[in-house]
């Protein structure tokens, strides 16, 4: 027979089972417990846990676990019963956010100035600011339960126990108390003194970084933003000097920097910068590495992550850009630096360029390339080098400025012209502006992925092989081209070989897509000769598709959704800023990010070498030229392939183009005055569409067309008007 103590602990542990699904909801929790006047610490020492265990139970980020499940479910059991819930007639006060006092270890006593938590403390310029604080603890105010729910469902799905508490932490500190504010609201006590005893907290206790984002990739390392008084208490400058500005780092002589090496810590060669990496030897396969992205030393440039007229994130809480920052890593990748440089990241985190192989003889695992990826550097093309490329010392006389056969000039559009009678008869000019435009262009496009073959002798054109072709399109004769059965006036529509819009007046060098469009239009092409990639894949179909959900979610996070009507669409564009600041700074810097990861495939000196030298960048893999042509390329031909669609179904034509926004002449001041739709009262096959999804268009601005004369007869000339109308939205316009 059992003995008594076996009987009463069967009964126990049903009574544990029971417990499981017995607890009240989180917000209650903590309710019960600040009604009793507890702390998170009392709590904690009578369940033997830790505080920051009770405090993340309070928030619901984890649920406690058999045997402490029970004993709590039994303590919130008897403060329910003392202290019910307030009735509808009295509300209770909103409860103050949880602040966890310890992340590991054993739980000390309280700081009296912590215990019970309060309100997040805020310094006294972002109190000046309108938008409301978040708490620690909870959803941010105001947010939208819909959304903040679908995130919270996706990060839920793919929590990695190792970086529990997210990609980075925002490192503040107030009233001598250092505290690392997370994503999710968590907000954790910082032990460290000094820099190196930071980064050492960061890689054994914090829990801090991200999975990768390909099973061949590498997690993305830990990253701690530093505010101006983070900088004080850890003795660094609040500003660089100008010397150190230039140089782009730290003096290798300052205390810290001093510190660090006593430490056994490692710099990368960009020194203590404003992004700066700080590493130790990996154990084993594990990295041990910590970046710091340093707020006042303008690591987040206000041209790519903030309003650069009116710079939001000086003044804005560390809770606020815990979640600015935890969005973009979560629905784009952790920051690297720059956009420009995170996107460039993002290409490789996304193809990574090797993998581990097991060799069948000996069972060691070896490095082996992806047949996806770029895995190499490969002999440059000159035609497709910057002018200050090493390539082109002494090929050339100094100051000799390279004509189309001899660079190639694949570039998005900049061209006006002047308005015809019948078009002044409008009364205005709308500007629409075609939505990421750059990433739109790299979807599908094939490109190439290992060196150039040169072909000579008047190769033939075959649209499959990536790369560049020397070839004269002058005789395209775009005046009079009849499409959809319609005659289209090509005198008022750009040239689609040129950026200008010029036509070609003899053999120039064009990139496959630019080719393949005068072959589509019906006329012949006799190549010249070629530098082809004979190795081909669509390589930025998953980078593109990455930052297309990222935008489409943050889009909707502001009310604007995929499924709106036209009308619907510029009712909620115009009010999608109003409604959260904080997404329209993450819509800013997605943008920011696909544009400038283009751009850095053929990044050029940055005056650190002299002309003709090699500079940093020529090192890398991803210094691809070619790919940033074709790019442009498609983005080029793609716009104009939708102007004559516009021009066949409704004889309307445009009168500028700047890069990736289009202006019309038009009756009225919406983009629904001008827009051409079928008799269903749909958009015209293959033309411009309303809407939020990247290719699509939204509205720029308005400006009359008296404007626009009165601009041209000041200047006394045609220049862009395209890149002055931006009433609608003064950062629309700005280009993808």
């Amino acid at each position: 027979m059992p003995t008594e103590n076996e009987l009463f602990s069967a009964v126990d542990a049903l009574l544990e089972q029971v417990a499981q699904d017995d607890l009240p909801p989180p917000a209650e929790r903590k309710r019960l417990r600040e009604a009793a006047g507890l702390s998170q610490a009392q709590i904690a020492t009578a369940l033997n846990a830790r505080r920051e265990a009770v405090g993340n139970w309070e928030t619901g980020r984890t649920e406690p676990r058999p045997p402490k499940r029970a004993a709590y479910a039994r303590l919130l059991e008897g403060l329910a019963a003392r202290f019910p819930a307030p009735t509808a007639d009295a509300p209770a006060t909103a409860p103050a956010p949880v602040v966890p006092e310890s992340f590991t270890g054993p739980a000390p006593e309280p700081p009296p100035t912590l215990e019970p938590a309060a309100v997040l403390p805020s310094r006294p310029k972002a109190a000046a600011s309108s938008t409301p604080r978040p708490a620690a603890s909870s959803r941010r105010p105001g947010a939208k339960k819909a959304a903040a729910k679908k995130t919270t469902t996706a990060a839920a799905a793919a929590v990695d126990p190792r970086f529990e508490n997210g990609p980075l932490a925002v490192i503040d500190c107030e009233d001598g108390q250092v505290s690392a504010y997370c994503v999710g609201g968590l907000v954790l006590d910082v032990p460290s003194k000094s820099i190196p005893a930071l980064v050492d907290w960061t890689l054994t206790e914090a829990r801090l970084g991200q999975a990768r984002l390909h099973r061949n990739g590498r997690d993305a390392d830990p990253i701690l933003v530093l505010t101006a008084s983070a900088l004080e208490r850890y003795g660094l400058p609040a500003t660089l000097s100008e010397e150190e500005r230039r140089a782009g780092r730290l003096a290798a002589g300052h205390k810290v920097v001093k510190q660090i090496e006593r430490a056994g810590l490692q710099l990368t060669q960009r020194g203590l910068g404003p992004w700066a990496r700080l590493y130790r030897d990996p154990e084993g396969s594990r990295r041990r590495c910590v970046q710091l992205c340093i707020l006042p030393w303008n690591a987040l440039d206000a041209r790519e992550w903030d309003k650069k007229d009116d710079p939001q994130l000086p003044t804005m809480h560390p809770a606020d850009l815990a979640r600015y920052l935890g969005l973009y890593a979560a629905r784009v990748m952790t920051p690297r630096g720059s956009t420009a440089t995170t996107g460039l990241e993002l290409m490789t985190a996304l193809r990574p360029p090797t993998r581990a192989e097991k060799d069948p003889d000996t069972g060691e695992f070896k490095r082996a390339f992806n047949a996806d990826a770029l895995t190499q550097l490969y002999p440059v093309v000159e035609c497709e080098v910057p002018d200050e490329h090493p390539v082109l010392k002494g090929k050339f006389a100094r100051h000799h400025i390279r004509t189309p056969a001899e660079i190639l000039m694949e570039e998005p559009y900049d061209w006006c012209r002047p308005l015809t009678d019948e078009e002044c008869a409008n009364p205005y000019l709308v500007a629409v502006d075609l939505n990421m435009s750059f990433a739109a262009a790299a979807n599908g496009l094939t490109v190439g992925l290992n060196g150039p073959t040169h072909l000579t002798g008047n190769p033939k054109f075959d649209p499959a092989l990536p790369g560049s072709w020397l070839v004269d399109l002058s005789h395209v004769d775009l005046s009079r081209v009849r499409l959809n059965g319609r005659t289209i006036d090509g005198n008022r529509l750009p040239s689609p070989f040129t950026p200008k819009g010029e036509r070609p007046q003899g053999p120039a060098w064009y990139a496959t897509p630019t080719v393949a469009y005068a072959v589509e239009l019906g006329f012949a092409v006799a190549p010249i000769e070629a530098h082809v990639r004979t190795q081909t894949g669509r390589y930025l179909d998953s980078w593109y598709k990455r930052l297309r959900d990222a935008y489409v979610a943050t889009m909707a996070d502001m009310g604007v959704t995929t499924d709106l009507t036209g009308s619907e669409f510029l009712e909620a564009m115009g009010r999608r800023k109003q409604l959260d600041p904080t997404m329209a700074l993450l819509e800013t810097a997605i943008k920011a990010t696909a544009k400038g990861a283009i751009g850095k495939l053929r990044q050029r000196s940055r005056g650190q070498v002299p002309y003709y030298e090699p500079y940093p960048a020529l090192n890398r893999e991803t210094w691809r030229p070619d790919i940033r042509a074709a790019v442009l390329a498609n983005q080029r031909v793609g716009l104009h392939r939708k102007l004559m669609k516009t021009a066949a179904a409704a004889d309307l034509y445009p009168v500028a183009i700047g890069t990736d926004a289009i202006v019309y002449p038009s009756p009225g001041p919406s983009p629904l005055d001008v827009l051409p739709l079928t008799p269903e009262g749909k958009p015209v096959p293959g033309g411009f569409r309303l809407g939020v999804s990247p290719g699509m268009v939204k509205h720029q601005g308005t400006q009359t067309v008296l404007w626009a004369e009165q601009m041209f007869e000041e200047r006394g000339e045609v220049f862009n008007i395209a890149n002055l109308i931006k009433t609608a939205d003064q950062t629309s316009g700005e280009g993808e």
